[in-house]
């Protein structure tokens, strides 16, 4: 579906009207155009790239993936490269969003449908009262989306790096696969998101500079300010849940080594305990004259030895927790 919207005078006058209708109402300043692109083809750029005047390196930029998250100025429109992101199941996978910005038209491109477009629209329609800021205001409503989706995706992160560190004492021991299964999932997950978090802060560090035109609107600033102020929550969060990560291995490692201490400490001790039976066995097996040689009472004596001996060493063992 083509998703496209026309304000006129921070009104919401019409929307999904064709994409040959837009260059009719950009001749017209009181106007600001939007319109969406999901997986466009090299031919559809090139129509929308005369049609707005865009730089060529800005559109091949879109033709190639995975882009670095980045504001570029050129002279008439800035690009805009920023990261949704969508969970499929254990993994969280980045989506692409590239937004051409001009005076008063956004474009936006996706990656694929995976990107809630849908989502920033009702944004959009939530503080109407904004529509007045033109392009502005858009660009602030989808980036508002994108980080906001970024602090959900991060805050769902960090309850399941506190659950596995505290599974980690729990009674019952959790098998040791499953386990690390679950800490190589969550910390190639952070390592995604923290690809596409770490530069928002330069992005919107550059959309705020005083020298900048396009968006340079000192009543959406503050609007932009709490938009970076989100991102830099979302990034400690993130260098958060590396560090407790991190904590979780070297924790996961130190109980390993002491259970195998109490292993080879438990193995030890039985093999003690065994080595005194065998050492009686044996002498009285040697062929020489011994307490008891060829009566009854020497094979009783013997036993006796092995199960006194043992029942000490186990007692002793047991006392200083060896066993």
């Amino acid at each position: 579906m083509l998703h496209t919207r026309l304000y006129r005078n921070g009104v919401l006058e019409k929307k999904d009207f064709p994409v040959e209708e837009v260059s009719d109402h950009l001749a017209d300043p009181a106007s600001t155009v939007w319109f969406d692109l999901c997986s466009p083809s090299a031919a559809d750029l090139g129509v929308i790239s005369e049609e707005l005047g865009l730089h060529e390196l800005a559109v091949e930029d879109v033709l190639n993936d995975h882009q670095r998250p980045k504001v570029d100025v050129y002279d008439n429109h800035l690009f805009v490269t920023v990261y949704g992101v969508h969970c499929e199941g254990d993994r969280v996978i980045p989506v692409e969003v590239n937004v051409f910005v001009t005076r008063n038209a956004l474009v936006t491109v996706r990656e694929n449908e995976h990107f809630d477009i849908g989502a920033v629209m009702r944004r959009w329609d939530a503080t109407s009262r904004l529509a007045g800021h033109g392009v502005t205001f858009l660009l602030h409503g989808l980036l508002d989306y994108v980080v906001d989706r970024h602090m959900a995706v991060v805050q769902d992160l960090d309850g399941q790096a506190e659950a596995l560190e505290e599974s980690l004492f729990e009674e019952e021991v959790r098998d040791g696969r499953t386990l690390q299964r679950e800490m190589y999932t969550l910390r190639k997950n952070t390592a995604r998101l923290r690809k596409v978090t770490m530069p928002m802060r330069e992005v919107l560090g550059t959309l705020l500079r005083r020298d900048q035109e396009i968006v340079g609107d000192r009543v959406m600033t503050p609007y932009y300010e709490d938009v970076r102020d989100h991102v830099v929550r979302v990034n400690e969060a993130v260098e958060s849940i590396r560090e407790m990560l991190a904590n979780v291995r070297e924790t996961r490692l130190s109980q390993q080594g002491f259970r195998l201490n109490e292993i080879m400490k438990r193995v030890t001790g039985w093999a003690a305990i065994i080595a005194v039976p065998t050492m009686i066995t044996g002498f009285y097996g040697q062929n020489v004259p011994y307490p008891g040689s060829g009566q009854p009472w020497g094979f009783f004596m013997s036993a006796m030895l092995v199960a006194v001996a043992s029942v000490a060493l186990y007692a002793v063992f047991k006392k200083k927790d060896w066993l």
